[in-house]
């Protein structure tokens, strides 16, 4: 199936406009393209509730954290960490669209976290601040949904990544006990020379260069890129991590190492769902109002978040009645 229509007439309304890619630019230069494509999708829908907060992150200052509720009773907990190549993107402009949009169809309390960025804070800053996000959600559970609700990470492209580390991390250290992972084109590997990153079809609004300009500032050291925190597709064992839903895009550099980490974790006898959009390109998951993909997904991503709780929620309930 080709690119649809849509992202084929974005990409040349980019090209018409001379922005120059995100690997030709600086980190400063780049975030600018934030408040435009914002500017786009116009505000999210309203909530019944919005709280803004500030966390200490480990450089003596503070990052800042966002909880959207839905109304009525939460019925889970999704944490969620943006995208961006751990250099751009932030919870102020798309992504609170798309944290409103998910609390709204999935009944849950999101929680954005905007962890700090690179190149000012390389790796393990991000992952970090993503932890300490993630162990506050875990430890105020009780005044963000309803009791057992069940606790989600998500995230898309280097916050899928993040969130898959969160998934190891809290199996490895002891954690927040995590029930749900939800990963929209996640980076979970460095290898940049992977089919999917050399396939010219993919070169689009994300493209191999821009990657390796987003490794650079994120994680300058390329062999130190293969630890499992950067990369948790290398992970020695991905046993006891919880249910995942994988989603990937055609178009896209990062789509081999989408499905590579499905089928890793399946291999480890985790359950997983892996989707694709066949006809969607790198970024669509936070074109809200921009691409007609973003409706797709994001109620793909919600049926999926639903489904889950849907289940816990009968199994929960047949073992009370046996007990």
């Amino acid at each position: 199936m080709p690119l649809d229509g849509p992202s084929q007439a974005l990409l040349a309304q980019l090209a018409e406009s001379g922005t120059p890619p995100i690997h030709e630019s600086t980190p400063a230069i780049a975030r600018m393209s934030g408040p435009i494509f914002a500017g786009m999708s116009g505000p999210g829908p309203a909530v019944a509730e919005v709280t803004d907060l500030k966390l200490p992150d480990g450089d003596g200052g503070r990052f800042r954290m966002r909880v959207l509720r839905p109304a009525g009773t939460p019925q889970s907990i999704i944490v969620y960490f943006h995208g961006g190549g751990w250099v751009i993107g932030d919870i102020d402009l798309q992504y609170d669209h798309v944290g409103r949009r998910l609390a709204n169809l999935t009944s849950s309390t999101v929680v954005l976290v905007n962890y700090r960025k690179a190149p000012e804070h390389r790796f393990p800053a991000a992952i970090d601040d993503s932890y300490a996000g993630l162990t506050w959600a875990a430890e105020h559970a009780a005044e963000l949904a309803a009791e057992s609700a069940p606790l989600i990470v998500a995230g898309d492209s280097a916050g899928g990544n993040i969130a898959a580390v969160m998934t190891l991390w809290a199996r490895d250290r002891s954690g927040p006990s995590i029930d749900y992972q939800v990963l929209v084109y996640p980076v979970t590997d460095c290898d940049v020379d992977v089919p999917s990153y050399v396939d010219p079809e993919n070169q689009l609004l994300l493209n191999r260069e821009t990657m390796r300009w987003f490794w650079d500032h994120y994680l300058p050291d390329e062999a130190a890129r293969t630890n499992p925190d950067a990369s948790p597709l290398r992970a020695a064992d991905h046993g006891g991590l919880p249910p995942a839903l994988v989603y990937v895009a055609r178009y896209d550099p990062l789509h081999d190492e989408g499905v590579a980490y499905a089928r890793a974790l399946a291999a480890a006898g985790v359950p997983v769902a892996l989707e694709e959009a066949p006809d969607q390109m790198h970024a669509f998951f936070q074109m809200a109002d921009i691409l007609p993909g973003y409706e797709e997904g994001i109620g793909l991503v919600s049926h999926h978040i639903n489904e889950f709780v849907a289940q816990r929620r009968t199994e929960r309930g047949k073992v009370g009645a046996t007990s």
